[in-house]
């Protein structure tokens, strides 16, 4: 029965980051600590092995949306950011692996509340336009942010997609729907840095005893992202960011509560 359950919140959340481009693991990692009640470093782990799986099928089922030669002419702005966000994600491995599980979270409900305030004011962020910046100072802050994302990715088990996009966004001008296939360009390798640097460290071992768990919830999050990227031609952008953002603020508060009680 919690496989079953597994399958169905994984198809839920692919749904939502199959429609936006993202892996989804900033709503899954709630649901991990407080539905499944896994501890926070395992509840970590096991969202970037779903959210890995997740982008890699989102970016193939998007394809037939976005396009892939869209994606391959704008290779600068994913290379400038994977750059960047590769550092980031081996550093961050490093962070999570030692800081307190109480610091943890209380990180991981500041993130997820940050993230909702952007989704949920999306139409200003993104009414400001592209900024309009020497091309060096577009590549130097693609590179810094890409860092910071890398760090957020690894240390939260996200792939960072909400960060990604509208940094694109407002540096290079791009479509958001484009937006979303280069985000997941960019948080494949980002996620996979993240794992084999837990690897490295021995942390997989944590989680070996829920591969039927994870397998459940990774099919589920195929199913879901072939879903939500057929959906992607016809929901509007500014709902479905104001959704998302409700979203995340009330996965926030639910994991704030369960931080409390523990």
């Amino acid at each position: 029965m919690r496989n079953i359950w597994a399958f169905a919140w994984g198809a839920l959340v692919g749904v939502l980051g199959g429609l936006i481009g993202l892996g989804g693991a900033e709503f899954r990692l709630p649901v991990l600590v407080s539905i499944f009640n896994y501890r926070t470093l395992q509840a970590i782990i096991i969202n970037l092995i779903v959210s890995l799986v997740t982008v890699t099928f989102s970016f193939i089922f998007r394809s037939g949306v976005v396009g892939l030669e869209n994606v391959a002419t704008n290779w600068e702005v994913i290379i400038n950011i994977l750059a960047g966000s590769l550092i980031g994600s081996y550093v961050g491995v490093h962070y999570a692996t030692r800081i307190n599980e109480r610091v943890l979270n209380r990180v991981v409900v500041v993130f997820l509340t940050f993230l909702s305030i952007v989704l949920i004011g999306h139409n200003l962020i993104f009414s400001l336009g592209s900024f309009q910046l020497p091309s060096l100072v577009k590549i130097s802050v693609g590179f810094l942010a890409g860092i910071i994302i890398g760090i957020f990715s690894s240390m939260l088990g996200v792939a960072g997609g909400e960060l990604i996009i509208p940094t694109i966004i407002l540096l290079f001008a791009v479509d958001i729907k484009l937006a979303g296939s280069l985000s997941l360009a960019i948080s494949i390798p980002t996620i996979v840095m993240g794992l084999f640097k837990y690897r490295s460290q021995q942390r997989l071992k944590e989680v070996k005893s829920e591969q039927g768990f994870i397998g459940s919830m990774a099919f589920g999050s195929i199913l879901g992202a072939f879903i939500g990227s057929s959906l992607l031609r016809y929901v509007s952008s500014s709902l479905l960011y104001l959704i998302l953002g409700l979203i995340l603020l009330l996965s926030a508060l639910k994991l704030a509560k369960h931080k409390t009680a523990a």
